[in-house]
């Protein structure tokens, strides 16, 4: 891969990359089409692109460099679990999203966020 940094042509920053665009457009996909947080429509799902914005802003800050994707992607996920915490502790989506609902969807978007990071971080170790 020409012009490509050795870091960026790993298998470790290919397969993190892939996860996280992955992660980033069924996110989109949830939040626009049937809703993470109550029924369809709740203005609450957009809480989620700030998510996405956080990721798209780290992106340009760390010049797509592993570590500084990997911490981007962390931040992510704090960010994911911070929007599920207070949904869950505000009763926000009820009786459409109750806690365990939120907690598992969340959990699933959280861990793979952390699995990326993981794989960024390994990336970056080469």
């Amino acid at each position: 891969m020409e012009g490509m940094s050795p870091l960026r042509s790993s298998r470790a920053y290919r397969w993190a990359a892939g996860i996280a665009l992955i992660t980033i457009l069924a996110l989109v996909w949830l939040s626009l089409g049937v809703g993470i947080i109550g029924r369809d429509g709740d203005p609450a799902n957009a809480a989620y692109f700030a998510v996405i914005a956080i990721g798209l802003v780290g992106a340009v800050v760390a010049r797509l460099q592993p570590y500084g994707m990997a911490l981007v992607l962390l931040a992510m996920a704090l960010a994911q679990a911070s929007i599920a915490a207070f949904a869950v502790l505000g009763g926000i989506g009820l009786p459409w999203s109750g806690p365990a609902e939120l907690i598992l969807l969340n959990g699933f978007f959280v861990g793979l966020f952390t699995a990326s990071a993981w794989l960024f971080w390994r990336a970056a170790r080469v």
